[in-house]
């Protein structure tokens, strides 16, 4: 039988894992997010593309504007995919190293939370490309006949 301080420093790295899981949790939304507007950003791109092999001179400038916007909006989407997985794993070692570290009895007190600084860091650079990328969408919005 392990004595009950084994137990209650496993019961004990089991609560400090469990905010980082909703954050994880949290990140995982946010790609899927990210990843359906890439993916509707694609789809529109193709259209487009598609368009523009019949389209007369006089249409030719607005479809390749509009290109021109999706492939920005694209760039910025996939910066944010990029720095959110980044995050992800990030995460995940924060996780891991919390957990080893209570198994191994090894201080992590300086690498878990410069982990999680870079972590949030990269969760902020994300954030805030998708952001851009939310803009670039709305100012390129068109509602009603042209």
């Amino acid at each position: 039988m392990q004595p009950l301080a084994d137990i209650t420093d496993v019961a004990h790295a089991i609560q400090l894992a469990v905010a980082p899981v909703f954050l994880l949790t949290a990140v995982g939304a946010f790609l899927t997010v990210m990843t359906n507007r890439l993916g509707r950003l694609i789809d529109r791109a193709r259209l487009l593309e598609g368009k523009l092999e019949a389209a007369g001179p006089q249409a030719v400038p607005l479809l390749k504007e509009n290109l021109k916007v999706l492939s920005k909006r694209a760039r910025y989407i996939n910066i944010a995919i990029t720095a959110c997985v980044i995050t992800a794993l990030l995460v995940c070692a924060v996780i891991a190293i919390l957990f080893f570290g209570s198994y191994a009895n090894l201080d992590t007190r300086t690498a878990v939370p410069l982990i999680f600084i870079f972590a949030m860091l990269s969760l902020m650079i994300g954030l805030l490309c998708f952001l851009q990328e939310v803009f670039l969408a709305s100012l390129n919005l068109r509602i009603g006949p042209k």
